[in-house]
């Protein structure tokens, strides 16, 4: 029998009634759900700021409180990282809702990931959170000690999945194949219904509705079938499945704290109707240290945007562009960034259309000098600047602002703690062996695609790709569906390609890493989302669109694929 694990969660915010959705559609083992993006923990922090006992995800408690009863019932084992910064203290509330719902509920947490604390004798300076990646083991010594629930902190978004399938199968520490296997199906399952036909390029094909979330059913050699409930919206293909692997990450080498999956060692079947086998994963010893997720407030924020509007757009930018710096001349923020959006239209027929938007946005580590001495002085130009001013807005505070970065520590450096359900403290020793990690050598090219004449079209007519952040940088993806395709692919979307497409990434540092199980390539864009999504350093702070963009650009394309 195959293990069947489901996820109800790709981030904090995600569908409600997921939780229910899972429970009531059809078999399962185990509802996972991942709540902590980068973005999640410095909103989490300044909760915790405001008081000591929140830092937890509430939309889980609220969730659990209506089907806590249901779960228990059909004999579902959960587990979530909506412990956020306070693992214990979620715990602590789940063990209250449960006495108040009258139900026998054995619940248990993992801690130790909170290094804040000691963040400075770890050389990682005064961050407001810091918190590193754990891993599954914690998860499976809880529920080999009788859980039915666990909430863990910052662990990879994967393990919920791997903890449940090491602690069913009884894999060893050392087993990374199939420890590999359990991450590559926990990796497109966490984000929820982006492996079930959300965000996905190719939607026009598919009837989509309101996409079911993701099942993996995970075999004991850590094979995997994904799929969904039956009945449920969406779908699950090849495609699909390939679209979320290569979501957010870099080569062909995925790193964990328990294992390190070599993702170009996979393969991709269909295994009938809304069923896709992944088989052939090869993992490797993890590394020595374990990722930290550093949140500190970096200052002030604030924003307007001008509404230009008919003749003479780019003169209206300049002049109020000139107009608004002089007025802050005095006492100027420490940034200021202007973008032009050209939205507007010859002949339009409607005054929208008519109409592009300058947006200018301003950093300080002073509230007022971003606050309403910047928008005060945008809106006093209103009866003196260019013909038919008007923002869209009106004057506001600066509000503050938030930057991630990454820092790497030794893994035992790092408390891993298994609190079981009778409060009994378990210490979960790092991984014995362990491998640095390093590229891998680029895989021999296929002989380029003899082909004829050629089409100038849409890259995406025929490749797909998935868009993501990873702290200051942007991951993007692309894939296509036929052999033929990458033969021309692989020689065609060179890193040079790349950035006479996207011309925002011209002067950035990108790498290209090949996926030719997968027929897919991933670029790395070094610095173009500054420095992470809570900075809102670009028009997409977290990439989310930067591939199809990529997809939207011309390109000339063989006949032969069209």
């Amino acid at each position: 029998m195959t293990y069947r694990i489901g996820n109800a969660s790709g981030f904090y915010g995600d569908r409600f009634s997921a939780v229910r959705e899972m429970l009531t559609g059809g078999p399962l083992d185990v509802l996972t759900g991942d709540y902590l993006a980068e973005l999640t923990m410095l909103i989490l922090g300044r909760d915790r700021m405001k008081d000591a006992n929140r830092g937890y995800a509430k939309t889980f408690l609220r969730q659990m409180e209506e089907n806590l009863g249901l779960a228990r019932e059909k004999g579902v084992k959960i587990v979530a990282n909506a412990g956020g910064l306070n693992p214990a203290g979620l715990a602590g509330a789940l063990r209250e809702l449960a006495g108040k719902l009258g139900l026998d509920v054995k619940i248990a947490h993992v801690e130790g990931d909170d290094l804040v604390a000691r963040a400075e004798e770890l050389n990682l300076g005064k961050p407001l959170t810091a918190n590193a990646y754990l891993g599954a083991w914690g998860i499976a010594e809880c529920l080999n000690a009788g859980a039915d629930v666990v909430v863990t902190g910052r662990v990879t978004d994967a393990s919920v999945i791997v903890g449940p399938a090491a602690a069913h199968y009884g894999w060893a520490r050392d087993d990374f194949d199939a420890l590999a296997g359990a991450v590559a199906a926990g990796h497109v399952i966490e984000c929820g219904a982006q492996a079930t036909g959300g965000n996905y390029a190719f939607f026009t094909e598919h009837s989509l509705g309101v996409p079911g979330f993701p099942i993996a059913e995970i075999e004991a050699d850590g094979s995997s079938v994904i799929t969904k409930h039956p009945g449920t919206g969406g779908v699950v293909n090849v495609g699909t499945v390939t679209a979320q692997l290569l979501y957010e990450i870099t080569g062909a080498r995925y790193a964990g704290p328990d294992v390190t999956t070599r993702f170009d060692t996979l393969s991709l079947t269909e295994d009938g109707p809304d069923r896709v086998r992944i088989s052939g994963v090869r993992g490797e010893a993890p590394p020595p240290t374990l990722k930290v997720a550093l949140n500190t407030l970096g200052g002030f924020r604030n924003e307007t945007t001008f509404v230009l509007t008919g003749l003479d757009i780019e003169e209206k930018a300049a002049l109020v562009r000139e107009q608004l710096e002089a007025s802050l001349k005095d006492r100027p923020p420490a940034e200021i960034r202007w973008t032009l959006a050209r939205t507007d239209h010859a002949d339009a027929d409607t005054e929208q259309t008519a109409s592009a938007l300058l947006h200018v946005a301003v950093k300080d580590a002073d509230p007022k000098v971003a606050g309403r001495a910047f928008t005060g002085a945008a809106v006093e130009l209103a009866l003196a600047s260019y013909p038919g001013f008007h923002v869209t807005a009106p004057p506001s505070d600066a509000s503050p602002f938030g930057v991630y970065t990454a820092a790497y520590v030794d893994a035992r450096e790092v408390p891993h703690v298994a609190v079981l359900p009778d409060g009994m403290r378990v210490d979960i020793a790092p991984s014995t062996s362990t491998r640095e990690l390093s590229e891998v050598d680029e895989p021999a090219l296929p002989e380029p695609l003899d082909h004829g004449r050629v089409r100038r079209v849409p890259l995406g007519t025929i490749a797909g790709a998935r868009s993501g952040d990873k702290g200051g940088n942007a991951n993007l993806g692309v894939w296509v569906r036929s052999e033929e395709a990458w033969r021309w692919l692989v020689h065609r979307l060179t890193v040079a390609e790349f950035k006479l497409l996207l011309p925002e990434t011209a002067d950035l540092t990108v790498t290209r890493y090949l996926l030719p199980n997968l027929r897919a390539m991933n670029f790395v864009v070094e610095g173009i989302l500054g420095q992470g999504v809570a900075s809102q350093a670009r028009f997409d702070p977290q990439a989310k669109a930067l591939g199809e963009w990529l997809r939207s650009r011309l390109i000339d394309i063989p006949e032969v694929l069209l």
